[in-house]
């Protein structure tokens, strides 16, 4: 369902050095920096070595009609960056069973549209996430456009330089415009973090959508959550895994049409809020 647009973003991908020798290069042992003193992650030793790291958006959107177009053509303009450090392979807009023209105004604009009719956020993750195989790293992040796409290389650093394994931006350390966060997310924020922070060890300061994994890592996370616990189980089993987590600050904005599916009612937050911690202690029962 790719459009012209999405296929320029694939071909820019497939100018660049093969995916199998790419994911030869990510399955290689740990080697050395060019100062041969630091060890490099798999998708660093890649780009030391003028590899393509190939990437794919997914976004997860249900009745996003107002927005989904502009969302995917900031995806698109960053995609076309010359001095972006990795491929932009997929654009996948997930359409998690709308009932007005998301889905066709996403492949206007040049997605490629995936249909999850289940209803489930993290259900229409992990149908993004499936889908995009050949790509290396997942960049995931909501169809609202309160995120801003162009702050992905702020995400990407931490990642390329071997500093991490899940990045995540942080609302809470960056520029949050007045009224995008509602009172209850920000107290849901907190508590989350401190469960987070006292189960598992990990400090984090926000559970936002915005960030950025190798796609074979999160395959093995085991992820059971199919609704708004998605991002905080990927904090949790990463947590538990090993991974290096890292926040980076980034700018959130207020949502430019619709309404959210989690913060627009407080049932809709009250429901998000038992359900994420529900799901960050069903991680650590199962870790016992």
């Amino acid at each position: 369902m790719a459009s012209a647009q999405g296929a320029s973003v694939a071909a820019r991908g497939s100018a660049a050095t093969g995916t199998g020798l790419v994911a030869a290069t990510f399955a290689s042992g740990v080697s050395q920096s060019a100062a041969g003193l630091l060890p490099l992650a798999p998708a660093a030793r890649a780009v030391e070595a003028g590899l393509a790291v190939r990437l794919a958006f997914v976004v997860p959107a249900l009745n996003e009609e107002d927005v989904i177009a502009g969302q995917v053509a900031e995806i698109l303009a960053v995609a076309a960056q010359a001095d972006l450090p990795v491929t932009v392979a997929r654009v996948l807009v997930v359409d998690n069973g709308s009932t007005d023209q998301t889905a066709a105004r996403a492949a206007a604009a040049g997605a490629e549209v995936i249909s999850e009719p289940r209803r489930g956020y993290g259900r229409a993750c992990w149908s993004g996430v499936a889908a995009a195989a050949g790509c290396d790293l997942i960049v995931l992040m909501d169809g609202d456009r309160s995120d801003q796409p162009a702050e992905l290389p702020r995400l990407l650093a931490p990642l390329l330089a071997g500093e991490a394994d899940l990045v995540i931006g942080s609302r809470t350390l960056g520029d949050a415009e007045p009224g995008s966060l509602t009172p209850q997310q920000r107290v849901g924020n907190r508590v989350a973090a401190l469960l987070l922070r006292l189960l598992f060890g990990v400090r984090v300061t926000d559970i936002g959508p915005f960030r950025v994994i190798r796609r074979r890592d999160l395959l093995g996370l085991g992820m059971r959550e199919m609704t708004y616990g998605w991002s905080v189980e990927m904090i949790a089993r990463g947590a538990r895994r090993g991974l290096r987590i890292k926040e980076v600050p980034v700018t959130y904005r207020k949502r430019a049409g619709g309404e959210s599916k989690v913060s627009g009612t407080l049932r809709g937050s009250v429901r998000a809020g038992g359900r994420i911690t529900a799901t960050i202690l069903r991680c650590w029962r199962d870790r016992r």
